[in-house]
């Protein structure tokens, strides 16, 4: 079986702006991978990402800035 696994090593990570000052509930992407966006917990920099395609992301955010999700 081939190896999937994305190396993310080089990756230069953003964190969310909605994110929280004090470290806590924070989300980290990072959009330099074409097609694609990786997500992590930023206090977890060493632990699994979530890789979404760039279309979903991109919708997914628009979402949550509409405020067209139950419970925003």
């Amino acid at each position: 079986m081939a190896n999937d696994r994305l190396d993310l090593s080089t990756a230069v990570w953003r964190k969310s702006s909605h994110s929280n000052g004090d470290g806590g509930n924070c989300v980290e992407v990072t959009d330099d991978l074409p097609g694609i966006v990786p997500v992590r917990d930023s206090k977890d920099p060493h632990g699994p990402a979530i890789v979404f395609p760039a279309a979903a992301w991109s919708s997914f955010v628009s979402a949550v800035k509409d405020a067209a999700l139950p419970g925003t």
